[in-house]
């Protein structure tokens, strides 16, 4: 360690260079970073959607609709002209109408109304369309100027769509609040004006390289995009404040500061690998789920707090002996001072806290997992534009979503008996096949193009119209019905479609609940065990974290409103991840005080030199995540962003609250279940203060 102090601190010029020099090649690489926005990507290639969205785009060269385009005010040969418009837009791969499906030579009134309604309602037309992945941005806003401002444009490829408009901007304005509030934070509880600007510029620098690394992944998903900056920023902004106040007390002791620095790195360098390490173990926790969303936020996470940790214990002392006159000249008096008798306080509440937490921790438990779901992106923002063509549009032809089936060609029997049960369904409203339309439509009336559309060399497609909504109930139910009917005339069926990738995605992420949550309490809690060497100490830390996280995610159930799952997956890592950290703050202290304390002075003690650091530290990383909940139109993010704010409020209340009585509570197993613990025996002044 004396080696690498000294070649840290002794090349303070050339360290900050290339730092400087990475985060500025790292912010070029920034925009060469896709951003993917489409959940059905992440699932596994064993999914029946995947291999449904393969044969799509291998055999038909285009995809599922994902959008819906509505025109008011038009004739029905302004209508039909407008679809060539429409499928003329530079992204646009397919437009089914209502030409596709009945011969527009017979009077519209003598045509069945029930197909008829699906495209066309008092001069009113709907068109079904499909947009190229990746091409959304683009694509919707030329059909915005094709159709004027009275149109109206729904559905997946629209939402995609907004969100690449507004992901950039949501983020920096997220940063744009966080930032000063950490700045009132980190000035309020320390000792220098400075100090927090250079906590900030460790950090930040590594926020750049993270992103900008990125590149090496081709792309990352809309989710890492949103999170990553801010999270990577609240949980390792700790690493930093811990290193300039360990250097700040060693200056006290040596007056040459390279000295002083090079003993703070050396005291800081385990501690806060430690810190990093639970974080990081938990964060990998999300690399094991087959919805691959969690494997790309997952992994980018663990490098942001590899690189964070890399950048507080390299880059931070050099630009910190650097700005050391700058940071002399600063200082002031704690603004914020120590709240006396904090301690005592908490420890005279513990019992009380924790008959509170074991009342509630059983019907939370129960009730965590209970809470209706929403699997996809959510509902749309009512106060954007896309929000507002979505209801417009539901208002005037009602829910509607496809169902894309594959099924072998070569038996038209069959495809027209399938498609004629699946007709009978409750909420189908229309099918379209070549095989079940073919006897409704004139022989030829159909060009090559349009059949196309419906056969390819292997596979007959089948195109269900639904009258639900992406997902619920009554859509999931129905694409069981439609797989459960093409089993009955099939042997190899494949379908996909809104519903149905998302009917996957709820198999799929229900399926890595259980085994991501096992994983991550599995690696934190062998950390605490090499950490702590105790049996009891990492099973009391687990419980206690664990159980902020079952009243957090039990919260929507009791009031009942819906949770995003990829939210309710995802913070079950997240929060146990990210404020462990405090329980372990508090459990170190407390076992250092306690071979020289007896207990519940030991406990006492460690609350009053720890509260300010677990509130500063827990108020950054909830107002990170208010930030996200209050700043994205993004149901996915901005949901996430409320689980993390409230699940640490809910990790620090139970740290400063319920840990100190199970410390004490279970302080004579603790004694005898950890390695050396070296308690101080119980005394008659022990006896006095009990």
């Amino acid at each position: 360690m004396d080696g690498l102090t000294k070649a840290i601190t002794g090349h303070r010029r050339p360290v900050i260079a290339v730092f400087l020099v990475l985060a500025l090649v790292c912010a070029v690489l920034i925009f060469g970073v896709s951003v993917n926005y489409n959940l059905v990507d992440y699932l596994p290639p064993d999914a029946e959607s995947t291999i449904a969205l393969g044969i799509m785009d291998e055999e038909f060269g285009t995809g599922v609709p994902n959008t819906r385009v509505m025109v008011q005010n038009l004739t029905l040969t302004e209508a039909v002209e407008l679809k060539g418009e429409i499928a003329a837009v530079d992204g646009v791969t397919g437009v089914m109408w209502l030409d596709d499906v009945a011969d527009l030579t017979t009077p519209v009134e003598l045509l069945d109304s029930a197909t008829v309604e699906q495209y066309w309602r008092d001069g009113t037309a709907l068109y079904q369309v499909t947009i190229e992945d990746g091409r959304e941005s683009g694509t919707v806003d030329a059909l915005y100027e094709l159709i004027g401002e009275d149109g109206a444009i729904s559905g997946d490829a629209a939402n995609t769509a907004n969100m690449q408009n507004r992901v950039v901007t949501e983020v920096v304005g997220a940063a744009a609040i966080l930032v000063p509030l950490i700045i009132v934070l980190l000035l309020i509880t320390t000792t220098s004006w400075i100090a927090p600007l250079l906590f900030l510029a460790s950090i930040g620098v590594a926020i750049i390289i993270n992103m900008g690394t990125n590149i090496v992944f081709g792309e990352i998903s809309f989710v890492t995009q949103s999170v990553s900056p801010i999270m990577q920023l609240a949980v390792s902004l700790d690493y930093a404040i811990f290193l300039l106040n360990s250097f700040e007390r060693h200056r006290q002791e040596t007056p040459d500061a390279e000295l002083a620095m090079r003993a703070a790195i050396k005291e800081s360098f385990s501690s806060i690998a430690a810190s990093a390490a639970t974080t990081v173990f938990g964060f990998m926790a999300l690399i094991f789920m087959r919805f691959e969303i969690g494997a790309d936020l997952g992994l980018n996470l663990v490098k942001g707090v590899i690189l964070s940790y890399v950048s507080v214990v390299v880059f931070l002392p050099c630009l910190s002996l650097t700005c050391v006159k700058l940071l002399d000249r600063t200082r002031h008096k704690r603004i914020m001072p120590e709240i006396r008798g904090v301690g005592r306080g908490l420890v005279k509440i513990r019992i009380p806290a924790l008959i509170l937490v074991l009342l509630l921790v059983v019907p939370c438990f129960l009730a965590q997992s209970r809470a209706d779901f929403i699997y996809g992106m959510g509902s749309p923002d009512p106060n954007l534009r896309y929000g507002r063509d979505t209801e417009l549009i539901n208002e005037t032809f009602g829910e509607s979503t496809s169902i894309v089936l594959f099924v072998p060609r070569g038996d038209p029997g069959a495809e027209a008996e399938l498609s004629a049960e699946i007709a009978e369904l409750d909420h189908v409203t229309a099918v379209m096949s070549y095989a079940y339309t073919v006897g409704e439509v004139p022989e030829g009336t159909l060009d090559g193009a349009v059949v196309s559309n419906f056969y390819s060399d292997n596979y007959a497609r089948i195109v269900v119209s639904t009258d639900t909504g992406e997902e619920g109930d009554e859509a999931f139910a129905t694409v069981e019905a439609v797989r459960a009917a093409a089993a009955k005339y099939y042997d190899e069926y494949y379908a996909c479609g809104e519903s149905a990738n998302i009917y996957d995605i709820r198999s799929v992420v229900t399926e890595d609940s259980g085994l991501v949550n096992l994983i991550s309490v599995a690696f934190i809690l062998l950390t605490l065990l090499v950490t702590f060497r105790s049996l009891t100490l990492p099973v009391i830390l687990i419980f206690v974290i664990e159980t902020a996280i079952w009243i957090n995610l039990s919260i929507p159930y009791f009031t009942d409103n819906a949770l995003v799952y990829i939210g309710y997956l995802v913070i079950n890592t997240v929060q146990l991840g990210a404020t462990v950290d405090y329980a372990i703050l508090m459990t170190d202290g407390y076992v250092v005080n306690r071979r020289t304390m007896p207990k519940r002075e030991a406990v006492v003690n460690t609350l009053q030199k720890n509260f300010l650091s677990v509130l500063t530290s827990g108020l950054i990383l909830s107002a990170a995540g208010f930030c996200l909940y209050f700043t994205s139109s993004m149901a996915v993010v901005s949901e996430l962003g409320l689980l993390l704010a409230r699940g640490t409020l809910l990790s620090m209340a139970m740290v400063l609250l319920a840990l100190p009585a199970l410390l004490i509570i279970f302080d004579p197993l603790t004694a005898r279940l950890t390695l050396r613990a070296g308690f101080l025996k119980k005394t008659d002044k022990e006896a006095e203060v009990k």
